[in-house]
Protein backbone atom coordinates (compact mmCIF):
# COMPACT_ATOMS: atom_id res chain seq x y z
CA UNK A 1 0.00 0.00 0.00
CA UNK A 2 1.36 3.53 -0.87
CA UNK A 3 0.13 6.91 0.39
CA UNK A 4 -2.25 8.65 -1.52
CA UNK A 5 -1.22 11.03 -4.35
CA UNK A 6 -0.40 14.43 -2.92
CA UNK A 7 0.39 12.76 0.12
CA UNK A 8 3.07 15.92 0.74
CA UNK A 9 -0.36 17.95 2.32
CA UNK A 10 -1.14 15.08 4.63
CA UNK A 11 -0.74 15.71 8.30
CA UNK A 12 1.60 13.49 8.67
CA UNK A 13 2.94 13.57 5.83
CA UNK A 14 7.20 12.31 5.59
CA UNK A 15 6.92 12.01 9.50
CA UNK A 16 8.71 9.01 10.87
CA UNK A 17 6.65 6.48 13.44
CA UNK A 18 8.75 3.34 15.56
CA UNK A 19 5.58 1.56 16.06
CA UNK A 20 6.42 -1.51 18.56
CA UNK A 21 3.57 -4.31 19.16
CA UNK A 22 3.67 -6.23 21.60
CA UNK A 23 1.70 -9.19 22.46
CA UNK A 24 -2.14 -9.32 23.26
CA UNK A 25 -5.09 -10.07 21.01
CA UNK A 26 -5.51 -6.63 20.55
CA UNK A 27 -2.65 -6.96 17.82
CA UNK A 28 -4.35 -7.19 15.24
CA UNK A 29 -5.50 -3.33 15.43
CA UNK A 30 -2.54 -2.43 14.76
CA UNK A 31 -2.73 -3.41 11.36
CA UNK A 32 -5.33 -0.91 11.14
CA UNK A 33 -3.41 2.22 12.67
CA UNK A 34 -0.79 0.95 9.89
CA UNK A 35 -3.05 1.74 6.89
CA UNK A 36 -4.48 4.83 8.71
CA UNK A 37 -0.80 5.62 9.22
CA UNK A 38 0.79 5.47 5.78
CA UNK A 39 -2.77 7.14 4.50
CA UNK A 40 -1.49 10.09 6.11
CA UNK A 41 1.54 9.77 4.45
CA UNK A 42 3.45 8.93 7.13
CA UNK A 43 6.65 6.38 6.86
CA UNK A 44 6.49 3.62 9.97
CA UNK A 45 8.51 1.24 11.06
CA UNK A 46 8.12 -1.80 12.90
CA UNK A 47 9.46 -3.86 15.75
CA UNK A 48 7.52 -6.86 16.33
CA UNK A 49 8.11 -9.27 20.40
CA UNK A 50 7.96 -12.62 20.19
CA UNK A 51 4.65 -12.42 22.24
CA UNK A 52 3.42 -10.28 19.51
CA UNK A 53 4.22 -12.84 16.66
CA UNK A 54 1.56 -15.49 18.29
CA UNK A 55 -1.16 -12.93 17.07
CA UNK A 56 0.13 -11.36 14.36
CA UNK A 57 2.78 -12.12 11.22
CA UNK A 58 5.97 -9.87 10.37
CA UNK A 59 4.59 -10.39 6.88
CA UNK A 60 1.06 -8.56 7.73
CA UNK A 61 2.95 -5.74 9.15
CA UNK A 62 5.67 -5.72 6.33
CA UNK A 63 3.15 -5.80 3.61
CA UNK A 64 0.80 -2.69 5.16
CA UNK A 65 4.28 -0.51 6.08
CA UNK A 66 5.88 -1.73 3.00
CA UNK A 67 9.37 -1.98 4.76
CA UNK A 68 11.37 -4.38 6.89
CA UNK A 69 10.08 -5.70 10.60
CA UNK A 70 12.44 -5.88 13.66
CA UNK A 71 12.01 -8.58 16.37
CA UNK A 72 15.67 -9.73 17.48
CA UNK A 73 18.14 -7.80 19.22
CA UNK A 74 21.04 -9.93 18.11
CA UNK A 75 20.68 -10.04 14.62
CA UNK A 76 24.56 -9.42 13.27
CA UNK A 77 22.33 -8.12 9.62
CA UNK A 78 20.06 -5.49 11.24
CA UNK A 79 23.10 -4.28 14.08
CA UNK A 80 25.67 -4.13 11.25
CA UNK A 81 23.06 -2.28 8.85
CA UNK A 82 20.93 -0.35 11.61
CA UNK A 83 21.60 -0.98 14.93
CA UNK A 84 19.09 -0.48 17.80
CA UNK A 85 20.40 2.79 18.91
CA UNK A 86 19.84 4.17 15.20
CA UNK A 87 16.67 2.79 14.72
CA UNK A 88 15.22 4.26 18.24
CA UNK A 89 16.25 7.51 16.90
CA UNK A 90 15.48 7.44 13.56
CA UNK A 91 11.77 8.14 14.12
CA UNK A 92 10.05 11.54 14.92
CA UNK A 93 7.60 9.53 17.76
CA UNK A 94 7.79 5.83 18.87
CA UNK A 95 4.71 4.41 19.62
CA UNK A 96 3.19 1.41 21.57
CA UNK A 97 0.28 -0.53 20.39
CA UNK A 98 -0.63 -2.47 21.92
CA UNK A 99 1.52 -1.93 25.01
CA UNK A 100 1.01 -4.71 27.46
CA UNK A 101 1.29 -4.66 31.23
CA UNK A 102 4.60 -6.79 30.72
CA UNK A 103 5.94 -4.56 28.81
CA UNK A 104 4.66 -0.74 30.36
CA UNK A 105 6.08 -2.87 33.69
CA UNK A 106 9.86 -2.84 31.65
CA UNK A 107 9.54 0.84 30.57
CA UNK A 108 9.07 1.45 34.36
CA UNK A 109 12.05 -0.38 35.59
CA UNK A 110 13.99 0.23 32.80
CA UNK A 111 14.34 -3.36 31.90
CA UNK A 112 16.31 -4.05 28.36
CA UNK A 113 15.70 -7.81 27.42
CA UNK A 114 14.93 -7.47 24.14
CA UNK A 115 14.79 -5.46 21.31
CA UNK A 116 11.40 -3.43 22.25
CA UNK A 117 12.22 -2.80 25.43
CA UNK A 118 15.77 -2.03 24.71
CA UNK A 119 14.54 0.88 21.73
CA UNK A 120 12.38 2.26 24.21
CA UNK A 121 14.91 2.64 27.07
CA UNK A 122 17.88 3.81 24.30
CA UNK A 123 15.57 6.52 22.22
CA UNK A 124 15.55 9.94 23.06
CA UNK A 125 12.24 10.74 21.22
CA UNK A 126 8.91 10.61 21.97
CA UNK A 127 6.81 8.17 23.24
CA UNK A 128 3.08 7.12 23.07
CA UNK A 129 1.86 4.10 24.57
CA UNK A 130 -1.77 2.82 23.56
CA UNK A 131 -2.29 0.11 27.03
CA UNK A 132 -4.29 -3.26 26.44
CA UNK A 133 -4.85 -5.87 28.33
CA UNK A 134 -6.92 -7.22 31.40
CA UNK A 135 -9.24 -5.28 33.62
CA UNK A 136 -8.10 -6.65 36.88
CA UNK A 137 -4.12 -6.15 35.35
CA UNK A 138 -4.47 -2.49 34.37
CA UNK A 139 -6.39 -1.71 38.00
CA UNK A 140 -3.99 -3.41 39.52
CA UNK A 141 -1.50 -1.32 42.12
CA UNK A 142 1.30 -2.48 40.26
CA UNK A 143 0.14 -1.33 36.91
CA UNK A 144 -1.36 2.02 38.42
CA UNK A 145 2.02 2.37 39.72
CA UNK A 146 4.25 1.59 36.60
CA UNK A 147 1.88 4.65 33.88
CA UNK A 148 2.43 6.88 36.92
CA UNK A 149 5.99 6.46 36.60
CA UNK A 150 5.95 6.69 33.18
CA UNK A 151 3.75 9.71 33.14
CA UNK A 152 6.01 11.16 35.09
CA UNK A 153 8.75 10.73 33.12
CA UNK A 154 6.94 12.80 29.92
CA UNK A 155 5.50 9.10 28.16
CA UNK A 156 1.90 9.95 26.40
CA UNK A 157 -0.63 7.67 27.00
CA UNK A 158 -4.03 6.67 24.54
CA UNK A 159 -6.63 5.23 26.63
CA UNK A 160 -7.48 2.75 27.61
CA UNK A 161 -11.02 2.24 27.05
CA UNK A 162 -13.86 0.62 28.38
CA UNK A 163 -15.55 -2.74 27.18
CA UNK A 164 -16.33 -6.21 26.58
CA UNK A 165 -12.71 -8.14 26.52
CA UNK A 166 -11.71 -11.29 24.64
CA UNK A 167 -11.37 -12.46 28.15
CA UNK A 168 -15.46 -12.11 28.34
CA UNK A 169 -14.78 -9.74 30.75
CA UNK A 170 -16.05 -6.24 30.62
CA UNK A 171 -14.30 -2.94 32.38
CA UNK A 172 -11.62 -0.69 30.93
CA UNK A 173 -8.88 -2.20 29.42
CA UNK A 174 -9.39 -2.09 25.82
CA UNK A 175 -6.90 -1.23 23.31
CA UNK A 176 -8.31 2.30 21.81
CA UNK A 177 -9.28 2.07 18.59
CA UNK A 178 -7.22 2.76 15.34
CA UNK A 179 -8.88 6.43 14.55
CA UNK A 180 -8.26 7.36 18.47
CA UNK A 181 -4.48 6.42 18.80
CA UNK A 182 -4.11 8.13 14.97
CA UNK A 183 -5.44 11.05 16.31
CA UNK A 184 -3.16 11.21 19.76
CA UNK A 185 -0.38 10.67 17.04
CA UNK A 186 -1.52 13.83 15.13
CA UNK A 187 -1.32 15.94 18.37
CA UNK A 188 2.10 14.84 18.99
CA UNK A 189 3.40 15.29 15.60
CA UNK A 190 1.37 17.75 14.39
CA UNK A 191 1.15 20.30 17.32
CA UNK A 192 -1.96 22.19 18.47
CA UNK A 193 -5.01 21.48 16.24
CA UNK A 194 -6.70 24.71 15.25
CA UNK A 195 -10.19 22.94 14.35
CA UNK A 196 -10.33 21.01 17.59
CA UNK A 197 -14.01 21.30 19.28
CA UNK A 198 -15.48 22.40 16.02
CA UNK A 199 -17.66 20.33 13.91
CA UNK A 200 -17.39 20.26 9.72
CA UNK A 201 -20.05 19.12 7.93
CA UNK A 202 -18.67 18.31 3.97
CA UNK A 203 -20.73 16.40 1.20
CA UNK A 204 -18.81 14.70 -1.88
CA UNK A 205 -19.19 12.76 -5.01
CA UNK A 206 -22.23 12.65 -7.08
CA UNK A 207 -25.96 11.71 -6.31
CA UNK A 208 -27.48 9.13 -8.36
CA UNK A 209 -31.26 10.03 -9.36
CA UNK A 210 -32.86 7.07 -10.28
CA UNK A 211 -35.26 6.51 -14.04
CA UNK A 212 -36.51 2.79 -13.14
CA UNK A 213 -34.62 0.01 -11.15
CA UNK A 214 -31.88 -0.50 -13.48
CA UNK A 215 -30.71 3.32 -14.93
CA UNK A 216 -30.19 6.62 -12.77
CA UNK A 217 -29.06 10.32 -13.77
CA UNK A 218 -25.53 10.74 -12.58
CA UNK A 219 -22.29 12.64 -13.48
CA UNK A 220 -18.51 11.95 -13.56
CA UNK A 221 -17.70 13.13 -9.79
CA UNK A 222 -15.05 11.02 -8.01
CA UNK A 223 -15.30 12.06 -5.07
CA UNK A 224 -11.46 12.91 -4.62
CA UNK A 225 -12.25 16.63 -3.90
CA UNK A 226 -14.83 16.49 -1.02
CA UNK A 227 -13.29 13.37 0.43
CA UNK A 228 -10.07 15.46 1.07
CA UNK A 229 -11.40 18.27 2.72
CA UNK A 230 -13.04 15.73 4.97
CA UNK A 231 -9.70 14.13 5.82
CA UNK A 232 -7.92 17.96 6.04
CA UNK A 233 -10.11 19.13 8.50
CA UNK A 234 -10.19 16.23 10.41
CA UNK A 235 -6.29 16.41 10.89
CA UNK A 236 -6.56 20.01 11.77
CA UNK A 237 -8.94 18.41 14.75
CA UNK A 238 -12.34 19.11 13.43
CA UNK A 239 -15.19 16.20 14.19
CA UNK A 240 -16.16 15.69 10.69
CA UNK A 241 -19.40 14.47 9.47
CA UNK A 242 -18.92 13.24 5.90
CA UNK A 243 -22.01 12.92 3.50
CA UNK A 244 -20.75 10.99 0.15
CA UNK A 245 -22.78 10.20 -2.82
CA UNK A 246 -21.57 6.60 -4.63
CA UNK A 247 -17.79 6.62 -5.25
CA UNK A 248 -15.39 4.52 -5.56
CA UNK A 249 -13.29 5.34 -3.11
CA UNK A 250 -12.49 4.65 0.88
CA UNK A 251 -14.05 6.42 3.36
CA UNK A 252 -11.15 8.85 5.25
CA UNK A 253 -10.03 7.93 8.59
CA UNK A 254 -11.58 9.62 11.92
CA UNK A 255 -14.45 10.68 9.87
CA UNK A 256 -18.30 10.30 10.32
CA UNK A 257 -19.87 9.01 6.73
CA UNK A 258 -23.28 8.60 5.80
CA UNK A 259 -23.73 7.21 2.62
CA UNK A 260 -26.37 8.16 0.35
CA UNK A 261 -27.53 8.17 -3.16
CA UNK A 262 -29.96 11.24 -4.48
CA UNK A 263 -30.15 14.38 -3.48
CA UNK A 264 -33.28 14.10 -1.40
CA UNK A 265 -31.59 11.74 0.79
CA UNK A 266 -28.25 14.05 0.98
CA UNK A 267 -30.15 16.79 2.18
CA UNK A 268 -31.85 14.70 5.14
CA UNK A 269 -28.60 13.50 6.13
CA UNK A 270 -27.19 17.15 6.18
CA UNK A 271 -29.99 18.65 7.81
CA UNK A 272 -29.34 15.55 10.72
CA UNK A 273 -26.13 16.45 10.82
CA UNK A 274 -26.66 20.04 11.84
CA UNK A 275 -25.52 22.30 13.57
CA UNK A 276 -22.33 22.82 12.41
CA UNK A 277 -19.47 25.26 12.84
CA UNK A 278 -18.79 25.01 8.92
CA UNK A 279 -20.21 23.06 6.40
CA UNK A 280 -18.74 22.52 2.49
CA UNK A 281 -20.80 21.65 0.09
CA UNK A 282 -17.90 19.68 -2.53
CA UNK A 283 -20.62 16.97 -3.62
CA UNK A 284 -22.13 17.51 -7.52
CA UNK A 285 -25.48 17.17 -6.36
CA UNK A 286 -27.49 16.21 -9.74
CA UNK A 287 -30.12 19.02 -10.56
CA UNK A 288 -33.05 17.07 -11.45
CA UNK A 289 -34.62 14.09 -11.36
CA UNK A 290 -37.18 11.76 -12.58
CA UNK A 291 -40.98 13.33 -11.26
CA UNK A 292 -42.00 9.36 -11.23
CA UNK A 293 -39.66 6.64 -10.75
CA UNK A 294 -40.92 3.68 -13.27
CA UNK A 295 -41.42 0.62 -10.91
CA UNK A 296 -39.97 -1.92 -13.38
CA UNK A 297 -37.24 -1.68 -15.92
CA UNK A 298 -38.41 0.55 -18.85
CA UNK A 299 -38.70 -1.12 -22.24
CA UNK A 300 -37.07 -0.14 -25.81
CA UNK A 301 -40.04 0.50 -27.61
CA UNK A 302 -40.91 -0.56 -31.15
CA UNK A 303 -38.53 1.13 -33.81
CA UNK A 304 -36.21 2.87 -31.21
CA UNK A 305 -38.41 5.45 -30.01
CA UNK A 306 -36.89 6.67 -26.69
CA UNK A 307 -39.36 7.50 -23.86
CA UNK A 308 -39.86 10.81 -22.38
CA UNK A 309 -38.92 11.84 -19.14
CA UNK A 310 -40.82 13.89 -17.20
CA UNK A 311 -38.00 16.10 -14.98
CA UNK A 312 -38.42 18.51 -11.66
CA UNK A 313 -35.62 19.85 -9.50
CA UNK A 314 -34.14 18.43 -7.07
CA UNK A 315 -33.66 20.25 -3.47
CA UNK A 316 -31.27 22.84 -3.30
CA UNK A 317 -28.88 21.76 -0.62
CA UNK A 318 -26.39 24.30 0.03
CA UNK A 319 -28.99 27.02 -0.10
CA UNK A 320 -31.26 25.36 1.95
CA UNK A 321 -28.27 24.92 4.77
CA UNK A 322 -27.43 28.89 3.92
CA UNK A 323 -30.35 30.32 5.00
CA UNK A 324 -30.40 32.38 8.14
CA UNK A 325 -31.64 30.63 11.14
CA UNK A 326 -29.78 29.47 14.97
CA UNK A 327 -28.35 25.88 12.96
CA UNK A 328 -26.97 27.74 9.93
CA UNK A 329 -22.94 26.95 10.17
CA UNK A 330 -20.78 29.99 10.75
CA UNK A 331 -19.09 29.48 7.55
CA UNK A 332 -20.80 27.83 4.33
CA UNK A 333 -18.84 26.95 1.44
CA UNK A 334 -20.21 25.74 -1.42
CA UNK A 335 -18.64 24.73 -4.76
CA UNK A 336 -18.91 26.03 -8.55
CA UNK A 337 -18.51 23.11 -10.84
CA UNK A 338 -18.33 25.23 -14.66
CA UNK A 339 -17.44 24.74 -18.02
CA UNK A 340 -17.59 28.42 -19.58
CA UNK A 341 -17.52 32.02 -17.42
CA UNK A 342 -16.30 30.47 -14.37
CA UNK A 343 -15.56 33.46 -12.03
CA UNK A 344 -18.67 35.01 -13.13
CA UNK A 345 -20.96 32.44 -12.74
CA UNK A 346 -18.90 31.58 -9.40
CA UNK A 347 -19.64 35.06 -8.33
CA UNK A 348 -23.37 35.23 -9.41
CA UNK A 349 -23.78 31.35 -7.35
CA UNK A 350 -22.30 33.27 -4.08
CA UNK A 351 -24.72 35.97 -4.15
CA UNK A 352 -27.74 33.61 -5.18
CA UNK A 353 -27.62 31.09 -2.53
CA UNK A 354 -26.40 33.17 0.28
CA UNK A 355 -23.43 30.63 1.06
CA UNK A 356 -19.97 32.97 2.99
CA UNK A 357 -17.44 31.14 0.05
CA UNK A 358 -17.55 29.91 -2.95
CA UNK A 359 -14.79 27.32 -4.77
CA UNK A 360 -15.15 27.46 -8.41
CA UNK A 361 -13.25 25.08 -10.35
CA UNK A 362 -13.11 24.60 -14.11
CA UNK A 363 -14.99 21.40 -14.91
CA UNK A 364 -14.60 21.41 -18.41
CA UNK A 365 -12.75 18.68 -20.64
CA UNK A 366 -9.51 20.20 -20.96
CA UNK A 367 -9.22 21.25 -17.15
CA UNK A 368 -9.40 17.46 -16.28
CA UNK A 369 -10.78 17.98 -12.41
CA UNK A 370 -13.65 16.24 -12.65
CA UNK A 371 -12.26 12.58 -12.06
CA UNK A 372 -8.84 13.83 -12.17
CA UNK A 373 -5.93 13.81 -9.38
CA UNK A 374 -5.64 18.14 -9.61
CA UNK A 375 -7.94 20.74 -9.09
CA UNK A 376 -7.32 24.69 -9.99
CA UNK A 377 -9.75 26.68 -8.46
CA UNK A 378 -10.81 30.34 -7.34
CA UNK A 379 -11.74 31.18 -4.02
CA UNK A 380 -14.77 33.34 -4.32
CA UNK A 381 -15.95 35.87 -1.27
CA UNK A 382 -17.58 38.99 -0.33
CA UNK A 383 -14.26 40.27 -0.62
CA UNK A 384 -12.83 39.20 -3.73
CA UNK A 385 -11.39 36.47 -5.58
CA UNK A 386 -8.35 34.64 -5.01
CA UNK A 387 -6.87 32.39 -7.83
CA UNK A 388 -4.78 29.42 -6.64
CA UNK A 389 -2.18 27.86 -8.78
CA UNK A 390 -3.21 24.22 -9.90
CA UNK A 391 -2.02 21.39 -7.44
CA UNK A 392 -3.08 18.03 -6.18
CA UNK A 393 -6.31 17.76 -4.87
CA UNK A 394 -5.31 17.01 -1.15
CA UNK A 395 -3.14 20.18 -1.21
CA UNK A 396 -6.25 22.28 -2.37
CA UNK A 397 -8.14 20.42 0.55
CA UNK A 398 -5.10 21.02 3.13
CA UNK A 399 -5.13 25.08 2.05
CA UNK A 400 -9.06 25.56 2.18
CA UNK A 401 -8.73 23.67 5.63
CA UNK A 402 -6.43 26.16 6.98
CA UNK A 403 -8.42 28.75 5.64
CA UNK A 404 -11.40 27.78 7.10
CA UNK A 405 -9.36 27.41 10.41
CA UNK A 406 -8.22 31.04 10.16
CA UNK A 407 -11.59 32.40 9.39
CA UNK A 408 -13.09 30.44 12.69
CA UNK A 409 -11.02 31.65 14.76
Amino acid sequence: MTAAAGGDSLALAGRRVLLIVSGGIAGYKALELIRLLRGQGCCVTCVLTKAGAQFVTPLSLQALSEGKVYADLFSLTDESEMGHIQLSRSADLVVVAPATANLLAKMAAGIADDLASTLLLATDKPVLVAPAMNVRMWLHPATVANLATLAARGVHVVGPDEGAMACNEHGPGRLSEPPAILAAIEALLVGKRPLAGRHALVTSGPTQEPIDPVRYIANRSSGRQGHAIAAALAALGARVTLVSGPVALPDPPGVAVRHVATAAEMLAECEAALPADVAVFAAAVADWRVAAVAEGKIKKQPGGVPPSLALVPNPDILASVSQPGPRRPHLVVGFAAETDDVLANAQAKLARKGCDWIVANDVSAAGGAMGGEENAVHLVTASGVERWPRMAKQAVARQLAERIAAALG
